[in-house]
């Protein structure tokens, strides 16, 4: 369950491969508050890997992650 008023940003990183898009992740995680909330959507078959991976060493939290016809959707709550 989402906590009232947590940040949700949304980035597209489909068409983008190992590792930009842990790379533009990182970055767009920076400025959202702690418990506050990234979804990504990316086309690279080892995203899946990386952002287990990333959210270990990090300490964030991969919240969920699914697949759709080629296309990964990643949701990340910063810790």
């Amino acid at each position: 369950m989402r906590e009232p008023g947590a940040e949700e940003i949304l980035l597209d990183a489909t068409g983008l491969l190992c590792p930009l898009p842990v790379l533009k992740a990182r970055k767009a995680l920076k400025p959202i508050a702690s418990g506050g909330r990234l979804v990504i959507l990316a086309t690279d078959p080892g995203a899946v890997a990386d952002f287990q991976s990333f959210c270990e060493a990090q300490g964030h939290n991969l919240i969920d992650w699914s697949e759709n016809d080629g296309e990964y959707r990643f949701e990340i709550q910063k810790a």
